[in-house]
């Protein structure tokens, strides 16, 4: 079965959303969501990011199969100190499942931890945030995060904090929403590059994005995102960025999350796998296949029904091969191309 390294997983959030503070049903399976244990090892997962993201009141729902197009109002500014509290509670979460089940999980806070893991049959997990609202201006908590084993951040979600301005879920619509970094926000860019920590562009508006490759000296990367040639969403590529991404030696990660892959934006699970292998080719013809990884925002959106869940991750593998992507450029876009970018940032 091909070994599968993911770029974005909310399964943290669905444990802490349940209360489960010790991650049983990640380790021991439920039917609930699209990832644990069990089904994980049966679809191929060998790794991934795991986000830690403070959600707000009033979140949109990625998850509906209603048939809306996904098009929301702008989303405010979530409360920092509430963001500190449920970022650290999801920290802890993932640290007592790797403390509890180190044959079934383990953090990794390098490259070696990762092909470690693998080595052992353990699933490899990333921390990663997904919005730093929990992170104060002189950047005290990334110190402490960092000590902890966080190796990934995406400095805003789809609203703005103290660092800059995340692009709202609009359709039909552009990235050009919004002002780009903060000083702070600068700063943050700065100290992750010098700490080895890969600053996540997939939430980020335009200007932002400018700024983070203005400034970082380390591959760009986005780790849950599509391509707008394709599907006119604002939270997609246009075809700059992804210049921008394959010029620095990074990678884009395919999202999984249907409306960012269908051409009308629509909110439905009977999205064909074919969809999916239309934005690969787009990405590998502008990235090159180094430049291509996969990214599935499961456990936070809807997603094709043809996959389902974790365990559905061979039918995409299926469908590439259909596609006629050989054995090498498979395993370069489900496992390879991450170890090599994550190589070049975190270590």
């Amino acid at each position: 079965m091909q070994p599968i390294f993911d770029g974005h997983n909310d399964t943290l959030l669905r444990l802490w959303l349940h209360n489960d503070r010790d991650g049983r049903l990640f380790l021991d399976g439920d039917e609930g969501g699209h990832i644990d244990l069990p089904r994980a090892r049966a679809g191929g997962m060998a790794g991934g990011f795991f986000a830690i993201y403070p959600p707000a009141n009033k979140d949109i729902h990625l998850d509906n199969d209603d048939g809306a197009v996904c098009d929301e109002p702008p989303i405010g500014p979530v409360d920092s100190s509430w963001a500190r509290v449920v970022t650290f509670e999801m920290a802890a979460i993932l640290l007592r499942m790797c403390a509890a089940r180190p044959d079934a999980i383990r953090l990794c806070r390098c490259v070696t931890d990762i092909e470690q893991a693998q080595a052992a049959g353990a699933i490899a997990a990333i921390m990663h945030i997904e919005g730093a609202e929990a992170i104060g201006p002189d950047l005290g908590e990334l110190e402490v995060l960092y000590a902890a084993g966080l190796r990934s951040i995406g400095p805003v979600w789809s609203r703005p904090n103290i660092f800059g301005t995340g692009v709202p879920f609009s359709f039909p619509a552009g990235p050009e929403q919004g002002t780009g970094l903060t000083d702070a926000g600068k700063a943050l860019v700065k100290r992750c590059d010098e700490l080895g920590v890969l600053v996540d562009l997939s939430h980020m508006n335009a200007q932002g994005f400018r700024d983070i490759a203005r400034l970082s000296t380390k591959p760009l990367v986005a780790t849950h995102s599509n391509v707008h040639a394709l599907s006119n969403s604002s939270r997609n590529l246009m075809d700059w960025q992804l210049d921008a991404i394959r010029d620095s030696g990074g990678v884009a990660g395919l999202n999984y999350a249907v409306p960012f892959l269908r051409e009308d934006g629509r909110q439905t699970s009977d999205t064909p796998l074919t969809t999916m292998i239309r934005h690969l080719d787009y990405l590998l013809e502008r990235l090159g296949e180094g430049g291509v990884a996969l990214g599935s925002d499961f456990d936070g959106a809807l997603i094709p029904a043809e996959i389902g869940d974790v365990s559905g991750l061979p039918a995409l593998v299926g469908a590439m091969r259909q596609a006629g992507y050989g054995d090498a450029l498979v395993d370069r876009i489900c496992r390879g191309n991450w170890l090599d970018v994550l190589r070049r940032t975190i270590g």
